[in-house]
């Protein structure tokens, strides 16, 4: 199945088939598409939990306006975003270059210095919603490849973010839950892969200049 296939194939399920399980080694090269998505100045600043125990699960439930995806789905992705780009992370962000490049740390010093200073003078609004806007490539990436080894999902931002945040210890001062992604194999009884996919004719959606 080439990309183009996968990708007319893929929708967002609404129910998947609880009995089957995404293999690890599936599971392990989807996640590895995230790792390696696009991210402004390398910094990535996010992390990617992944929800696969059913106790978790259920527990999660409750935090979803439509919750049949999550008691059904074999894995859930949540994407959490940083509010604050601190000198701590920035640091380790530096010595781990310094690490996998084998370049002495202080020949990153005015890389380094460019990006303090660069965030130094953002807000804290603007720097969350930078760091959001990096979080949805990861999730294209996570998509696109899910769709490529023909494992189904459903991105889904309709949740308590308060609830998540709440059940996953995550401290919300520094980190907000920004969207998530049920992962699994699609149910015979969802009919939505029934339906036509739906877009935007080409001549209302590109415009060659």
């Amino acid at each position: 199945m080439n990309y183009l296939e996968a990708l007319s194939r893929r929708y967002s399920v609404k129910k998947f088939n609880p009995e089957m399980i995404i293999p690890q080694e599936t599971l392990l090269n989807i996640l590895e598409s995230g790792k390696l998505a696009a991210s402004s100045q390398g910094l990535q600043p996010y992390k990617i939990l992944i929800v696969e125990s059913k106790e978790m699960k259920e527990k999660l439930v409750p935090a979803f306006y439509n919750p049949s995806q999550i008691s059904t789905c074999s894995h859930l992705i949540i994407l959490v975003s940083k509010k604050n780009m601190e000198e701590t992370y920035l640091d380790g962000y530096f010595n781990h270059i310094s690490e996998v490049r084998e370049h002495p740390v202080e020949d990153l010093s005015l890389f380094k210095k460019s990006i303090t200073s660069h965030f130094s003078r953002q807000e804290h609004d603007d720097i969350l919603n930078w760091a959001e806007k990096q979080s949805y490539i990861v999730l294209a990436n996570l998509m696109y490849a899910a769709a490529i080894e023909n494992i189904d999902t459903c991105p889904m931002e309709g949740f308590r973010q308060d609830l998540i945040e709440e059940i996953l210890n995550i401290d919300s001062e520094k980190e907000k839950v920004t969207v998530t992604l049920a992962l699994g194999y699609r149910s015979e009884e969802d009919q939505f892969q029934h339906m036509k996919k739906v877009r935007k004719p080409n001549d209302k959606l590109f415009k060659f200049i």
